[in-house]
């Protein structure tokens, strides 16, 4: 299957950049360019977009409300974000990530981390964890204001297997290595995942992670052992 993928950003020079690279891939292929959020959002519904690499600074409609016009359209319920930004900007993509941004890579992205963003984007199989991304996450999320908490009884609804597979997904491990801790198969470990999602309403992975921290199911600095 062909990832289907729609360019966001408002320099031309950076699309063609990416545009080249993506389309050399024999499972992916660049659909449509958008200049701005506004044609970034129109685009993925029109192109039936698998993943859209979005910048987060653009002209009229940046990509943060871009991310959320695609999360509240449920004829997009499949598409995924993939914000591009600078390290520093670290309140921009937590906000990224609570509209419904799948993953975030640094714009001096080295090109194959660019294309195993978006394979593993597509296949919804982990939220990009390199070091800096879930030192990111535990920094900010883990502290958010009291008026950003989400009411840990949604959990309630949870077995505590579900509870105890989206506390090792918001630490950044893969499906794979929270398997091999719990002494189950990667199938096992995705099939509690996505039960998780549906009962709390996530989108994504993504926002099984931000749930997790907002709740306090897991906290900055702690131990998954």
């Amino acid at each position: 299957m062909t990832v289907r993928v729609v360019l966001a950003d408002d320099q031309a020079l950076l699309r063609g950049t990416f545009r080249l690279l993506i389309d050399a891939q024999p499972d992916m292929e660049v659909v449509a360019e958008a200049s701005n959020g506004r044609e970034a959002a129109q685009l993925a519904r029109s192109e039936r977009a698998d993943v859209v690499v979005m910048d987060i600074r653009m002209p009229e409609v940046d990509g943060i409300e871009a991310t959320r016009l695609i999360g509240q359209d449920e004829d997009m319920a499949g598409v995924k974000v993939l914000v591009l930004t600078t390290f520093e900007e670290d309140e921009l993509v937590i906000e990224a990530l609570r509209a419904g941004a799948s993953g975030f890579l640094g714009k001096g992205v080295e090109p194959a981390q660019l294309l195993d963003a978006v394979r593993l984007v597509a296949a919804d199989e982990a939220l990009l964890s390199p070091a800096a991304t879930k030192g990111l996450i535990a920094r900010v999320l883990a502290q958010p204001s009291s008026s950003d908490l989400v009411d840990p009884r949604r959990l309630a609804t949870l077995t505590p297997r579900e509870r105890e597979v989206m506390s090792l997904v918001a630490t950044g491990l893969s499906n794979d290595e929270i398997a091999e801790r719990l002494f189950v198969t990667p199938v096992t470990v995705k099939t509690h995942a996505n039960r998780a999602m549906a009962k709390l309403g996530a989108r994504d992975r993504a926002q099984l992670v931000v749930i997790a921290y907002e709740t306090g199911l897991v906290r900055a600095g702690e131990r998954q052992d």
